[in-house]
């Protein structure tokens, strides 16, 4: 199947341009630059949050440990 030559040329020319526009008008999208975030700070909830997930780790060993010591040796 054969391509002619004169869509070939249009689909060249219209790269072209768009490339051009692309290089123009791009940098004229990002031109305003944002202030970067404050640094994060931190309120005390996540240092609460790990000491409650240690805590439920330690009562689910407590509990595994507990049960453990209920069940009988020879079923």
């Amino acid at each position: 199947m054969a391509v002619s030559r004169m869509s070939f040329g249009v689909v060249a020319v219209a790269a072209a341009v768009f490339a051009v526009l692309v290089v123009v008008f791009l940098p004229a999208v990002q031109a305003e630059s944002v202030a970067p975030a404050p640094a994060p700070t931190s309120d005390g909830a996540s240092i609460d949050q790990g000491i409650a997930c240690v805590l439920m780790l330690l009562a689910l060993v407590l509990t595994y440990l507990i049960h453990a010591a209920d069940m009988p040796k020879s079923f």
